[in-house]
This record gives structure tokens, sequence and C-alpha cells, in this order.
């Protein structure tokens, strides 16, 4: 008997947040209901896609939007149980499986808790859910709903009569549509939102006890390898399929285009036959020098954009009593997630079915589709939990190479990345190099700001439009879109922070109207977007880290020119209420002394300490963060070291602070990395970051900052992104802190001992 998707719901929608020792089979698991079969129709307006109660009182709620890491899994578990005024331990949470979940596009941009928050979608669904139980519980009880309660699933009545959920509603659908009336708990009434509620993972990870989707187990799965080529756009010359012909357990060599792979009875016999099998390969082209890259950037064909265009830049700067130039590097980089990616995928004549740790199940459903040559009825991707990054690693093309194999043989195929597959062929974060150009009044104010960037891209977001955009599509012979060459043209419409390419400061003018948070009127913000010779995508906040080290650091030298207190001159050029909020906040917290930077007296010897300050509205108005970095630098070693580090957060009404400050504290962490080791390298052929000996990052024993944090919640404002606002301003902060302890100013990340020891020179000469 086929049955229904709220049959499938309830039976088995909890086994991804269910655990249990030994090795999982999340595919057969969660095939007790129609697995194979195409499930009813998904409905984002109907109440009954988005949640389910059972007869045992147990909420089953869906959602869109995956935890990978930053606790999602808990603060949507939170917010279904708070507006459904349950425990959250009752409130069992599946994600991102295509055939259940409603499509909430790919969970990225810091917009799973506004996505589900703001009263719509998981919000909406359960609010909606509530006040459909309280009108059934109205005329079970006789009684108006205006007197009735309900605690923890429970209604009563003013008579002491009660009634449960799930005797009004338990195993029967709800049939109604998602209601835009539907109230939300005040703020005021929580009892489960905003309470520092622990991960509800946090157990069995830390027993080793999670399962991850490199658990997945399915009967009569096989493994696969794929062999990448040895440089970047390398092409098949020829396959010698003779040369693994003694390999015991191989199934299959599978070629396509220049996709190589091979299929075995287990993974080291795999890892065997790929080693073992003999593939020619046309070269590629040479490389640009890494040591001449950024000016190797400027001179390409590039697609320009003017984010913001005062259009009076030359003229405001020949009235400026003085005009301050500086250029900011911004190296690749890379996730670096600690387990390499993995995925299964079961592909059938009539079906494929893929469990994936995808950011973006229902994109990769849809690439599934076209690489396989099936609609997308036929393809579910039921997201596990991989080794988290916070943009896009090999996820995604680890399952698109799964599926490729098990097509191939008609089997099920496990397929998980060797170190090398990992960084070796993964999407960097780009590389950018940003020109600046500001005029100062005689008074010290800005009276002038031009900044023109060059970014690496390898055009649309890899894995998200098409195949092409990612090296499994290209070995298919799929070219990734770029966009062509483009003069800009003058920005029109409303004003948009264009991925913080535009600072605080700016009063964001367009065609005589402003829109921007700052006071600067003339000002100029030009994007030329380079084709990059490496695989690009998002990595922990897409370009908005990259151009904020170079607005903020900018800044802090525009402060030193003018002799100005840091915090006071930024404050001097802002007008937005929630910025000035958090960079007051962040610089009482950390007891802030004004004074200029840098220090006086500052010592040529020994270790000397600084304090630096940076702020961002992240993307204009996803989260708001202003960041104190104190650190100590070794003058002989040219070794860097954060000591402390105070930051104040406005993301609007929190879910879960505990959550919150996790995600804080770990943003910092990897900004500390990104700014202090984090840099790949190439030859004029290859990567060479291929390991964790030629890739740096902070090693686990690292002795971390003390981190202070400070949580700014302004009334009535909607829930923002989080995730990404800390790690933004880190890089800048510390960079500051930096000049203020030496005097040197640097440019280039990361701040390696070389770097600092070169500026500290160049400093002393000047």
């Amino acid at each position: 008997m086929i049955q229904s998707r709220r049959y499938f719901l309830k039976s088995c929608g909890a086994v991804i947040v269910s655990f249990s020792s030994g090795p999982v089979n999340l595919l057969a698991a969660q095939s007790q209901g129609p697995f194979g079969t195409h499930l009813s129709h998904i409905d984002p307006g109907k109440l009954d896609s988005w949640l389910a109660v059972g007869d045992d009182g147990i909420i089953t709620a869906c959602t869109g939007k995956c935890d990978f890491g930053q606790g999602i899994l808990t603060a949507q578990s939170q917010l279904v149980a708070e507006e459904l005024c349950v425990r959250v331990a009752r409130v069992k949470l599946i994600q991102c499986d295509t055939s259940i979940c409603p499509d909430q596009g790919t969970t990225s941009g810091s917009q799973s808790t506004p996505t589900n928050f703001n009263s719509e979608n998981l919000a909406l669904a359960a609010a909606t859910a509530r006040e459909a139980l309280l009108n059934l519980a109205a005329k079970k009880l006789a009684e108006p709903v205006e007197n009735l309660t309900v605690a923890d699933g429970v209604i009563t009545g003013t008579m002491g009569r009660h009634v449960r959920y799930e005797d009004l509603i338990g195993n029967k659908h709800f049939n109604l549509p998602l209601s835009a009336t539907a109230k939300r708990r005040s703020a005021a009434d929580w009892t489960v939102l905003g309470k520092p509620i622990p991960s509800l993972d946090r157990s069995t990870l830390m027993t080793g006890q999670f399962e991850f989707v490199h658990h997945v187990r399915v009967p009569g799965m096989l493994h696969g390898r794929v062999l990448r080529p040895p440089e970047m756009r390398a092409t098949v010359a020829r396959v010698d399929e003779q040369s693994v012909r003694n390999v015991q357990g191989l199934v299959k060599v599978v070629v396509r285009k220049d996709f190589v792979g091979v299929v075995a009875e287990t993974q080291y016999q795999a890892t065997l036959a790929a080693r073992q099998l003999a593939v020619q390969w046309n070269p590629g082209p040479e490389l640009p020098s890494q040591k001449d890259f950024f000016d190797h950037l400027q001179k390409q064909p590039a697609h320009d954009a003017l984010s913001v265009d005062s259009q009076d830049i030359e003229a405001r700067l020949a009235d400026a009593s003085s005009i301050i130039r500086a250029r900011y590097t911004y190296p690749y980089q890379m996730h670096g997630s600690v387990g390499a990616s993995c995925a299964v995928a079961d592909v059938k004549p009539e079906s494929a079915t893929v469990c994936s740790a995808t950011q973006s199940a229902y994109p990769t459903r849809s690439i599934v589709a076209k690489l396989l040559n099936i609609t997308i009825d036929k393809v579910r991707v039921i997201y596990g939990r991989g080794s988290g990054c916070y943009g896009l690693n090999g996820a995604d093309a680890v399952s698109f190479d799964a599926a490729i194999l098990s097509q191939a043989v008609g089997k099920p195929v496990r397929l998980q990345f060797s170190r090398r597959d990992e960084m070796m062929w993964e999407n960097l974060g780009s590389a950018c190099t940003v020109q600046l150009r500001a005029g100062l009044a005689r008074d010290g104010r800005i009276i002038a700001w031009d900044r023109e960037d060059w970014v690496a891209s390898m055009g649309n977001r890899p894995g998200y439009d098409q195949p092409g955009n990612i090296i499994t599509g290209m070995l298919l012979g799929y070219e990734p879109e770029l966009p062509e060459p483009r003069t800009a043209k003058s920005p029109a419409g409303k004003f948009r922070n264009q991925s913080n390419t535009v600072p605080s400061y700016f009063a964001g003018c367009i065609a005589g109207s402003c829109g921007g948070d700052g006071t600067i009127r003339s000002e100029r913000a030009l994007t030329h977007t380079v084709r990059s010779p490496f695989f690009t995508g998002p990595l922990r906040s897409p370009l908005r880290i990259q151009n904020t080290f170079a607005n903020e650091c900018f800044m802090d030298e525009l402060c030193a020119h003018a002799n100005a207190d840091p915090v006071a001159f930024r404050l001097l050029h802002l007008q937005n209420s929630r910025v000035i909020g958090v960079l007051k906040a962040a610089a009482q917290a950390a007891s802030w002394q004004a004074r200029p930077s840098p220090k006086a007296g500052v010592s040529r010897a020994g270790i000397v300490s600084g304090r630096g300050i940076a702020c961002v509205a992240y993307e204009g108005n996803n989260g708001y963060a202003a960041l104190v970095a104190e650190v100590d630098v070794d003058l002989e070693t040219g070794t860097v070291r954060p000591r402390r580090f105070v930051v104040a957060l406005d993301c609007g009404p929190i879910s879960n602070p505990d959550g919150l400050r996790n995600q804080i504290e770990g943003g910092i962490l990897q900004g500390m990395s990104r700014a202090l080791v984090e840099e790949v390298t190439w030859d004029n052929r290859r990567v060479t970051s291929v390991d964790w000996e030629t890739y740096n990052s902070l090693y686990l024993d690292y002795d971390m900052p003390t981190v202070e944090t400070v949580f700014v919640t302004p009334p009535d404002v909607p829930a923002t992104g989080a995730g990404e606002t800390a790690i933004t301003v880190t890089p800048a902060a510390i960079g500051n802190a930096i000049f203020d302890a030496t005097g040197a100013r640097l440019r280039d990340l990361p701040f390696s001992p070389q770097r600092v020891k070169a500026a500290l020179v160049e400093s002393a000469q000047r």
C-alpha cells in the first residue's frame, strides 16, 4: 500500500534528529513510508505541509533550512515549541528532505532565522496550528477561545476541563491554509524562545554518537573514487582500463568526457584502483604567478558594476585639504573542513535518491536531475550532516559525483573525498584587491570616498544555478557562465549595499536621493569582477569580510591622519542608530579610552600591545556588529597574538542566547585564523595547498583569547542573520590593533610574521 506523506512524517520523520549508536541507514530508515515512490504534493501554503501532531503528542515539523553546525536545529525546534506552547522535547524536526519538506531554497546568507522567524513559513505554520487547536478545543469544551489557556500541549478552560492536542488532531489532517493573520506569541510571554537551551545535538556530538552522512550504509552499497586532473583545467587524453584489471573487487571504470571514476566493493579497493588507473591528461593552461597575482588581477577584462556613484567624486577630491590613498589585498582562502566530504547515491532507472550534506538540497536536486538526464520529480535529496563549512565546500560536488557513479553501475554508491580531493578542488573564497581614495576637510571630516575593487570569481555561485559552475560539471563539459566584460552603468533605483562594498559611513546617494547608513554624500564604489583561475564559491561572509577588512582598516587610516579617536571619528560619520548602538556598546564594554592611534610612545623592542575597533551593518540590514580587539605583537618575531575581544551584536530578537554566543565565538575564532595564517598557495600549474601541512589554520590547541559578548536588542525590530557578523569585522579589528600597538599598517592578509616584520621596517623608515 502506498501511504500518505502525513503517515510518512509521523512514522519516520524524526529519524533526522534521533540518534543511535552504530552504522546508520538513513535512506532505509526514512523509507518506512513510500521510499522509491513519489510523495504527495508539498504545498507551502498549506499547514499540513509544515507540521503534524501524532497520537503520542509529538509534533513533527518540516523545515527547508538545515543545521550544519550553526545551531538552527535547536533554534527552529524552539520556535515551533514556543508557538505551540509545548516543551522543546516534544518537537521533532525534519530538515531538508526534498520529498517531505517545503522548498526554502539554500541555507545560506544567514537567512534561516529571518526566513522562519519573522511571521512567515515555519513560525506562521506553528502559530496557525496553535490557533486551529484552540478553535477545536473551544468547540469540544464549549467555551470561548479567549477563556482558554494552553500549556505543554494541554488546553484548559475556566471550569478546569482540559483536552490534549493529540485528542483533538492526533493522526489527522488540519486541512487548513496558513493564516496570514495568525498571531505570534509576544516575547514577553516566551517560555522556550529566548532561553539558553543547550544544543539538541550537543551530547551525541561530544560522545561520538552523532550520525553523520559518512555513517550511511545501504544494502548492496559499493564505493567510488573520482580521479581529479593533476592540474587546473587539464583534459583527458586517454584512459587505460587494463591498468586496473588485477585490482580485486573492482566493479567498473567510469569515463564520461573528462570525468574519470572507479567503483569497487570496498573503499580500500576503490582507493587502490584510483591510484593504479593509468590516465593520460592534456595539460591545462599556465596559472598566473602568485607573487604578482593582485597586479595581474587589476589588468584583466572585467564585468564592472557600480554600487553607488554620487558623480561628484573628482570635484570634491579637488576641494579636499588632503587626499589619502591605500590598496588592500585579500587572498584566496578555503573552507578547510576537518572531515572530507561524503555522499551516498542510489540511482535506479526510475528514480534517484541522494543522501548529502549539501546546504542546497533543492538546487542540488535540480542539478542531479540535469546530470542524470531524468525529471526533477524523480530525484530525492535527503540532508545528512557532514563536516560543517559555512559556505560551499565539497558537499555538492561529492553528491554529484556519487550520483554519476551510481547511475553508471546501477547500484548505490558511497563516495568520500580524499583530503587532496577536498582541498585542491574545492570552491575557494574569492581573492580580491581594493584601492581606496578619500578626501578630508581641514577639520578632519571625510568629504569624499572613492573605492574600486577587483574580485576573482568563477561566475555564478557554484552548485546553486547550474552544473557548469562546479568541478563536476566542468569535467562533464559544462562551462561556467561568466559575466561578459562590461563597463559599469550608473546605479539606479533604491540603494543597496552590495556585499558591503559600501561602508556604513556612506549616505548611499543615487540620482540625488540618499538611503545609506552614514553622512558621506560624495561617494563611489566600483567593482570589477574578473575571471578566476580557480573555482570560487561562498565562504563564510563571502566578499563581506574582504570588503569590510579594506573599508574598516582604511577608516582607521583616516582616523590616524585626522589625529582622531577611532570610535569618535566613526560616530562622526554614522547616522544609522543600530550601527551606532553596537559601536557604543562594544566601546563601553571594552572600557575604551579615547585617544588617537597609534598610542603615544610606541616601543621599538619587546612585546607591545594595542587595541583596534571595527564595525559593520552586515549587507546593509542583516545584522549589526562592532568588535574591539586587543593584541600583543612580538617585535622581534613578528608574531601577533590576540588576547581579548569584546563584541557587540544586534540581530533583533534572540532565539537562543547560548547558541548565539557559540556563533559569535566561532566566528571570531575562524576570523582570527583567516586574518593570521590562512592563504591558498599555487605554482604555475596547480594548487599546492592540499593538506594540513601546506594549508595553515590555527591549531586546535591554540590559546584562545577571551571573548566578551554584549547583546544589543532594540524593541520592535525583525530578526536578522547573526552567524556571519562577528567574523566580518575580525580581520579589520586585528589589523587596526596591530597599527595601534606598532604604528605599522598592514594592508595584506594574512598577517604573517614575515609581513608584520616587513611593515615594522617600513614604518621605522618613515
